[in-house]
């Protein structure tokens, strides 16, 4: 198969060399090839040349292209560049080693509510980063859903993605009058009927879709034909997975519910608003329902095809390819006749089923092809649970990037530290080189660097309600001296010492210092005239003589000792030589 590829060795701009086909898609061919510029493998998408031969078409293309290559997510696999020459358009992106979700369905049949809701996480969060940048999908679907080797789950193909708000939306699905672009078994109503331009809810239906399958390892629809099954997305409600899965409670039974809403307008707005509804559902399911295992019967079993040598899992039917397909003007399936006799039903039967050999051929050697290009064998928990690399010491943006690469997210708290710089990283829970689970956040505690506390203003404030503001600071008082004040009442405080705004560690001392009110009159009574004098001045007030005997001793005072007066006030003091 691949050997007869023409594209096979081909350098594509004079840049990528294709070296391998990987898969095949109704749009696309997918190829391992080499950046020969930047030495690094990557995959090259080119499109089928009856669309690349479409101007219009291929100017999309191109233009929703360069769109996607600006949405920069962990859980999106990145456009890395888009070109042309005279052999194909092509775009070269992200090459990602490892399964789709398809094939992880393939294997295990349905899975448990936790390892349904871990994968699911982290496609709504790179649709929801979508959504937020004006970009819809409009093809999500199990084999565009690419888990990594070390367990990263990345979403693929946005090649039909539309443009929020471009000139063209009203063509949104649709390539001429009567036909879409999609996945027929997740396709939203609004999409088949065309009546209105879709927007970013379409996706938020083929998620629900999804879940709905990895919860019960089957579609919701399904039919003999692409017409049955538009027919029942138009006028059947999605069942409630429980009633395949009992495992499954009413909570997600709503969720899904509430997704596949056949009205745009019953559901979450976008991914972001559903996965917030999953991530609180989550938190309400003890472990016991998270980790139930789904009944065998959704479970599939080996079934040996006439016509080939290896046994090949049966799957609902497929349905799965991008297409364009016609719609049927009132998309009503082909009514079969109640009285049909038995043996025309059975020719019918063998008909399709011998119709359908090439197409599971073709899809177990694209599995194989896809396998061999991984090169290892993957296995549950690693899609589920990474180890927690250390980001101690590091920057918030170096420890988002170094998360990202192992799968994983964290929610970030600050706290003050005294021996760690402000920015960088304190500690995680769970710690460095535990397990957790990709959907559950990290814990990532950044420093404030050292907490300081201002000193608040105490002057004139009484000395228990200073101590009382210090405390509510998170401050002590420190020691307390006293000191007469004219302007202070008695009791209150003076000064602070830092002063008032200076910025502490919690728990600093603060000395105070504390009026004792107004000046006393010293008792001069009985000293000589110059002791009289000093006495007074040295304690603040201005003395005044009275009487004419300079050799005399003081007899009388006023005011009297003990009084209290503002400083620099006058003094009398009487002289008498007896």
């Amino acid at each position: 198969m691949t050997l007869n590829d023409p594209l096979i060795g081909a350098l594509l701009d004079g840049r990528y060399r294709v070296e391998q086909r990987i898969a095949v898609g109704g749009m696309a061919t997918v190829y391992r090839g080499t950046d020969t510029r930047l030495d690094r493998t990557v995959a090259l998408k080119v499109m089928h040349p009856s669309l690349a031969g479409d101007a219009d078409f291929t100017a999309r293309f191109i233009r929703e292209a360069k769109a996607v290559a600006r949405l920069a997510h962990p859980n999106v696999v990145n456009v890395l560049d888009q070109g042309a020459d005279p052999r194909a358009v092509f775009m070269a992106m992200e090459y990602v080693p490892g399964r789709t979700l398809r094939d992880l369905l393939r294997d295990r049949g349905a899975l448990s509510v936790r390892a349904a809701l871990d994968v699911l996480e982290p496609v709504l969060a790179a649709l929801g980063a979508a959504h937020r940048a004006g970009l819809v999908h409009r093809d999500v679907k199990p084999e565009n859903v690419l888990i990594t080797d070390n367990g990263l789950v990345k979403v693929a193909d946005f090649g039909l993605v539309r443009i929020m708000g471009a000139a063209d939306q009203n063509a949104t699905a649709t390539t001429e009058a009567g036909q879409l672009l999609g996945t027929v078994s997740y396709l939203a109503p609004e999409q088949i009927s065309q009546d209105a331009p879709t927007d970013q809810r379409v996706d938020v239906y083929a998620a629900g879709i999804l879940l709905y399958e990895m919860l019960t390892g089957a579609k919701p629809h399904t039919g003999e034909n692409a017409a049955q099954v538009m027919y029942r997305h138009l006028h059947e409600d999605v069942p409630a997975p429980s009633r395949t899965a009992p495992a499954v409670g009413p909570e997600l039974d709503a969720l899904v519910a509430a997704a596949t809403a056949r009205d745009p307008q019953a559901r979450p707005w976008d991914a972001v608003e559903l996965l917030a509804a999953v991530q609180r559902v989550r938190r309400t399911l003890p472990d016991g329902q998270l980790d139930a295992e789904p009944p065998a019967s959704g479970r599939p079993t080996p079934q040996f095809n006439p016509g080939e040598e290896t046994a090949v899992i049966s799957a609902p039917p497929g349905l799965e390819r991008t297409s364009v397909l016609d719609v049927p003007p009132d998309l009503l399936p082909p009514v079969r006749p109640v009285n049909e006799d038995l043996p025309a039903r059975r020719r019918r039967t063998a008909r399709r089923r011998s119709g359908n050999t090439k197409p599971l051929i073709w899809s177990a050697v694209v599995l194989a092809v896809v396998l061999l290009v991984g090169g290892v064998t993957y296995t549950l928990s690693s899609a589920v649970y990474a180890t927690v690399p250390s980001v101690l010491g590091q920057s918030r943006q170096q420890a988002v990037t170094i998360l990202d690469k192992q799968g994983l997210h964290g929610t970030y708290t600050q706290q003050f530290s005294e021996s760690v710089q402000a920015g960088q990283v304190i500690s995680t829970d769970p710690g460095v080189g535990a397990k957790v689970r990709k959907s559950d956040a990290v814990k990532v505690v950044v420093s404030r660097g050292p907490e300081r506390v201002p000193v608040p203003e105490l002057t004139n404030r009484p000395l228990a309600e200073a101590g009382k503001a210090l405390a509510d600071a998170r401050l002590t008082a420190g020691t307390t001296t006293e000191q007469f004040s004219d302007t202070v009442p008695k009791g209150a405080v003076i000064s602070a010492d830092p002063a008032p705004g200076t910025a502490l560690s919690p728990n600093s001392p603060v000395a105070l210092t504390v009026s004792k009110g107004m000046h006393l009159v010293p008792d001069v009574v009985g000293m000589s005239k110059d002791d009289a004098v000093k006495a007074l001045q040295d304690a603040g007030f201005t003395p005044q003589i009275a009487g004419l005997l300079p050799l005399g001793k003081a007899t009388g005072q006023s005011p009297a000792a003990g009084t209290p007066r503002p400083q620099g006030s006058t003094v009398t003091v009487t002289i008498s030589l007896f």
